[in-house]
């Protein structure tokens, strides 16, 4: 086994390469003056065992300051009330306030908020809908598990995409089944055929819409159905979830990943859940 030094886990890096296959890598953050980002390749990793140990600290992403409980995926308490990235708002999109002038950090928002937003029909555990940034496709729907993806609708900002969600989440899931998205691939949808249906439901929503913000409030869109391949050997049947605040090690053959989910033989873990979390890694 080789050992890794120690780093703090970020978000799993996941692109597709000319195959639509998700090629994955875990990037552990320096710790210590003069150590480097490492970029772990996990696809290699896919049938081998593979251990992650957690040392007990935890550092604010943010500040880097140690912090006995993480917040928002990474964050210590302090950062998470005054970060704008950790607002409500980020997971309620509808909720937006920037507009109001009581954005906690406004230049952050207009960065990330004020800017165009896709809405979208995913088949992760079924049919759902979702909204993501521009710069954001693909990633957004690999992290989510989805073997389909279609955007419907481009929009002008964060809270125009949670508007135009929210109308549609009347009529479908606006969550992943995570336990059923890692126990094998989701049945096909014809996700164009789910549009078409799905748009006449909403229009009274979209007309008040451009009423309220303007006909580029949004723009329909016509755009390929992007399907989207994981590097699974073999799925569990039943999951069981580690927590690296309840066990130090999590230890097994790693059978494949998706979303931000390692699959080992006996159980799973949600990566991207414990940021900030350093651990060190054999394989």
């Amino acid at each position: 086994m080789f050992v890794s030094e120690v780093g703090s886990i970020e978000k799993l890096v996941a692109k597709l390469d000319e195959t639509n296959q998700v090629q994955y890598q875990l990037p552990l953050a320096a710790i210590n003056e003069g150590q480097q980002k490492q970029l772990i390749a996990l696809n290699p990793l896919i049938g081998k065992q593979l251990s992650l140990h957690f040392t007990g600290t935890i550092a604010c992403k943010h500040c880097g300051k140690k912090t006995k409980k993480s917040y928002s995926q990474g964050f210590c308490y302090p950062c998470m009330t005054k970060l704008a990235q950790c607002d409500m708002c980020i997971m309620k999109p509808e909720t937006c306030h920037h507009h109001l002038g009581t954005c906690r950090e406004p230049e952050w928002g207009q960065k990330h908020c004020m800017i165009d937003h896709f809405v979208y029909l995913a088949n992760s555990s079924g049919l759902k809908v979702g909204i993501t940034r521009h710069s954001q496709v693909p990633t957004r729907w690999i992290d989510q598990g989805a073997t389909q993806a279609l955007p419907i609708f481009k929009v002008s900002t964060r809270l125009q995409s949670g508007l135009v969600e929210v109308a549609l989440a009347e009529f479908i899931n606006d969550k992943t089944n995570w336990r059923a998205m890692l126990k094998g691939v989701a049945e096909p949808i014809d996700l164009k055929a789910q549009a078409e249906r799905l748009k006449p439901e909403i229009a009274t929503k979209l007309a008040e819409l451009k009423l309220t913000y303007g006909e580029d409030a949004f723009v329909e869109l016509d755009e390929p159905v992007t399907e989207i391949n994981y590097p699974v050997e073999q799925y569990l049947t039943k999951i069981s979830s580690y927590n690296f605040d309840k066990t130090a090690l999590v230890s097994g053959v790693l059978l494949g990943i998706k979303g931000q989910y390692l699959i080992f033989d006996n159980g799973v873990i949600n990566m991207r859940k414990f940021s900030s979390y350093q651990i060190s890694v054999e394989y």
